[in-house]
């Protein structure tokens, strides 16, 4: 079994741990308007069309761990995770479907398409170049997440922290309050493409680390604690990050502690600092009435 002991002792868990601590800034700051423009289930459906770029990139050959392949999955997974966004986007936009439909639409299409192409691409695959496991990818695991991927991952998510930075005084004022900031010139379509395209690419350098089923709590969980605590924009920031952060590197510590698939550990741990801030806040008005 492996312990918190092992990860000090042994490089094999270390990019997982950097990936975890700039994906866990990066969540944290983009669960803040994903919560407040309730579009956790358009985050939802891009996790999982993650998973149709996957299947797309190990056809493609683009699984046989070199750098050069790496780099090519992750391109291959950008490009249909942002697709994807932009896809449900135009779909809930500029037709009749609902928002909901769009997104059980290129949610549904994606994972078929993705468990399709993945076992054509074991079938086919040469001896010792197999595709990543339908589990792993589901799931994530920390041991898959080696130092290139940390290093593209970093880079992914600082080009996210940059992004954010420039847009955030139009993309807070939008969060918080989309009927004023259209008022005052702020677009909100913009802003919503941006947005999306932003969370697809935090959604791609997340994957490895918690599976594509449970990425979508990192870009959620973070900002409700957040917002249990405070209502103001930079303590809310603040906590947000805090909390994803908690959250990864204590998921990180039990899974190793017990033994556990590192997403599931991260999803729990943050779901019980989402109980202490629901139980804090309660108490808190509670004295305060």
């Amino acid at each position: 079994m492996n312990t918190v002991r092992d990860l000090f002792q042994s490089g094999l868990y270390w990019p997982g741990v950097v990936v975890a601590v700039v994906v866990a800034v990066g969540a944290g700051l983009l669960s803040v308007p994903v919560v407040l423009r309730r579009l956790a289930f358009i985050g939802q459906g891009v996790s999982h069309a993650a998973f149709g770029g996957v299947g797309l990139a190990a056809v493609l050959g683009l699984a046989a761990g070199s750098a050069a392949s790496d780099a090519g999955m992750l391109g291959v997974v950008a490009a249909f995770c942002i697709a994807s966004a932009l896809g449900i986007s135009w779909l809930s936009d500029r037709s009749r479907v609902q928002t909901d439909t769009a997104i059980g639409i290129v949610l549904a299409v994606s994972m078929g398409v993705g468990f399709l192409l993945l076992r054509h691409a074991a079938e086919i695959a040469p001896p010792g170049a197999r595709p990543p496991g339908v589990e792993s990818v589901l799931f994530g695991s920390l041991l898959t997440v080696r130092w290139i991927d940390a290093i593209l991952g970093g880079a992914a998510m600082a080009g996210v922290v940059v992004a954010l930075w420039w847009l955030r005084r139009p993309m807070l004022f939008w969060a918080f309050d989309d009927s004023a900031s259209g008022a005052f010139g702020v677009r909100d379509g913009v802003m919503k493409t941006m947005l999306l395209v932003l969370l697809a690419v935090t959604v791609i350098v997340t994957m490895k680390l918690a599976g594509i089923v449970l990425t979508t709590a990192l870009l959620v969980l973070p900002g409700a604690i957040a917002l249990r605590v405070s209502d103001r924009l930079g303590p809310v920031l603040w906590a947000s990050v805090g909390a994803a952060l908690l959250g990864v590197l204590g998921g990180i510590v039990v899974s190793l502690e017990l033994d556990w698939q590192t997403g599931p550990a991260i999803v729990l741990v943050l779901a019980a600092l989402y109980g202490v801030a629901w139980a804090g806040g309660a108490a808190l008005r509670r004295a305060g009435s």
